[in-house]
C-alpha cells in the first residue's frame, strides 16, 4: 500500500504526517480522510487552484496533468515544476512526499 508523507505545514499539520493511501485516490482525498484540511474551494472539480501542492518525491509516478489542470495551476501561488492540484493527482503504487504551500490565492478559507 503506497504512503504519502505530508511535510510539516504550520496551519494544517505542524508535525507533518505519513499516511496510507489507496491506488487511484487523489492526494486531496487521502489528506482529508486523515484530517489534513487542504483548501478545496471548488469541491474537487478542477475549477480553482486552492488545493495546489508540490510533490517533492514520487512526482514521476503520477499521470501527467491535463490541460485543464495546467490552466488552473497557472493561477496558483508559488507554482514549481513539481506542482499539482491535489484534487487531480492520483496515487499510484509508489510513495509520495507532498508539501502543502502555506498560502493560496483564496482570500478566505472555506468551511468544509
Amino acid at each position: 500500500m503506497p504512503k504519502i508523507t505530508f511535510l510539516p505545514n504550520a496551519d494544517l499539520c505542524p508535525e507533518g504526517k505519513t499516511v496510507e493511501a489507496q491506488e487511484g485516490e487523489s492526494i486531496l482525498e487521502v489528506a482529508l480522510r486523515n484530517d489534513i484540511e487542504i483548501e478545496h474551494a471548488c469541491e474537487m472539480s478542477c475549477a480553482c487552484s486552492t488545493c495546489h501542492c508540490i510533490v517533492r518525491k514520487g512526482f514521476d509516478s503520477l499521470e501527467e496533468s491535463d490541460e485543464q489542470e495546467d490552466d488552473m495551476l497557472d493561477k496558483a501561488w508559488g507554482v514549481e515544476p513539481h506542482s499539482r492540484l491535489s484534487c487531480q493527482a492520483r496515487v499510484t503504487n509508489q510513495d509520495l512526499e507532498v508539501e502543502i504551500p502555506r498560502y493560496s490565492l483564496n482570500h478566505a478559507k472555506e468551511d468544509h
